[in-house]
């Protein structure tokens, strides 16, 4: 690690920003000494803001119908291959039901942009989980939506939204989707969640096809600004019936190294050791908390379904990964001093002096 590394690091921690050419040159920089520094001083970071605790997410996937045509993902529109399914609200609420039986108090509903989903029917939904489970947290990754529809979920009880940006460059927004699909929609859904009053969370896949350092310094330079509660990113995992099948896979410790930056960047931020982070490398999830990630997210979904929701090859959904493993992810986590808790894990304000 060079000086002018661990100057960056130093500033940092201090600003809790850098120039886009400083985030630039913090990721070029990376070797194991300034991942190790990074993670050390995210790890005080988040225990100032969260102790040792690590939230639990229980992850439902509500359908893989999606009418859009994303070139890395393995639901796209054009994957004739792909079994399609999707959860009735009876389906959902008995995943619910068993989840809050395990100790979840957050549920993730997550699906494709499946018209079948109206307003009238997710509200109908939303509300039928907060009814039953006041004390639960409901966040929806449902894609993108207009603005009413936003504030129709959110009137009926929704607390978060997931919405990953993707990349924060245009350019490369424009090499990963499709010409329908617009990065300016995108950015201006982020900003109409915030204004509804969600928390909010946003991300982006590292070592996607044609991404740059730049585009991954746009990106933390973004989120900086943005100032999301959530941030979701995890290693790009190329599926076989995609276009970009023959990529390679991103990295497990470009991941972890961009997890420290974004929690010294928000010291309170929810960051999830992502599926993809534990798909990719076996001891993913805790390398990940080791970096300063504080939430998992177990699969809650019913059995039958899980494998379907295959948006990259290999994607894990039982053992560990499943909600019925979450005593021994428990431990997986007591192992290296982290304890996984039953609460809604909210967003904590940060502290001003």
């Amino acid at each position: 690690m060079t000086e002018a590394i661990r100057a960056l690091v130093s500033k940092l921690c201090k600003h809790h920003a850098l120039s886009l050419e400083e985030y630039a040159q913090l990721i070029d920089g990376r070797d194991a000494e300034a991942a190790a520094l990074l993670a050390k001083y995210a790890d005080a970071v988040r225990r100032q803001a969260y102790g040792n605790r690590v939230f639990i997410r229980g992850l439902i996937e509500i359908s893989n119908i999606c009418k859009n045509d994303c070139l890395y993902c393995g639901i796209r529109r054009s994957n004739a291959g792909c079994a399609r399914y999707r959860l009735g609200k009876d389906d959902i609420l008995s995943c619910c039901e068993e989840g809050y039986a395990l100790g979840f108090r957050t549920f993730v509903m997550q699906g494709g942009e499946d018209a079948f989903f109206t307003d009238e029917r997710m509200t109908e939904i939303v509300r039928a989980i907060k009814a039953r489970y006041p004390d639960c947290a409901v966040t929806l990754s449902l894609g993108e939506r207009g603005y009413e529809s936003f504030a129709r979920l959110r009137e009926a009880g929704a607390d978060r939204y997931l919405l990953r940006h993707e990349t924060a460059s245009p350019a490369h927004y424009a090499r990963l989707h499709p010409k329908e699909m617009s990065f300016e929609r995108r950015m201006r859904c982020l900003r109409d969640l915030k204004h509804l009053g969600y928390q909010v969370g946003c991300g982006f896949m590292v070592g996607s096809p044609y991404q740059t350092t730049q585009d991954l310094a746009a990106d933390l330079k973004f989120i900086e600004g943005f100032s999301p509660q959530m941030v979701g990113i995890g290693p790009f995992i190329p599926h076989a019936a995609t276009p970009f099948a023959d990529r390679p896979a991103g990295s497990a410790a470009l991941t972890c190294y961009l997890l420290s930056i974004l929690r010294l960047m928000h010291p309170a931020a929810l960051l999830p050791a992502t599926t993809a982070l534990g798909t990719i490398d076996p001891a993913g999830r805790e390398k990940g908390i080791l970096a300063g990630a504080n939430v998992v997210m177990p699969n809650l979904s019913p059995a039958a379904v899980r494998k379907k929701y295959a948006l990259y090859d290999n994607k894990l959904s039982d053992g560990d990964e499943s909600a019925q493993g979450v005593a021994h992810l428990r431990k997986r986590m007591a192992a290296i001093g982290y304890e996984i808790v039953t609460d809604r894990g909210d967003y904590q304000e940060p502290k001003t002096i």
